[in-house]
């Protein structure tokens, strides 16, 4: 049982980062530059960083959850 617990944190672990990963490298092809005032580079890369990780989030948490409900239809039948 633990096993299973401890497959299930790796698995969602590694989905985050790598949505994370996918959602930064699209964000650094939009420009965000007319939505930020000059000067203030420290404070739009840390949105940016923030909305990455909320997005990258968002998404793998959409995909683990399909994946656990493709799971659980097995129980349909």
């Amino acid at each position: 049982m633990e096993q299973y617990f401890a497959e299930e944190a790796l698995l969602s672990m590694t989905s985050h980062l790598i949505f994370i990963v996918i959602t930064w490298r699209v964000l650094q092809s939009v420009n965000f530059d007319a939505f930020f005032k000059k000067d203030r580079v420290f404070e739009a890369r840390a949105l940016i960083i923030m909305i990455t990780i909320a997005l990258g989030t968002a998404v793998s948490n959409f995909f683990l959850e399909f994946i656990s409900w493709s799971n659980s239809l097995v129980y349909l039948f």
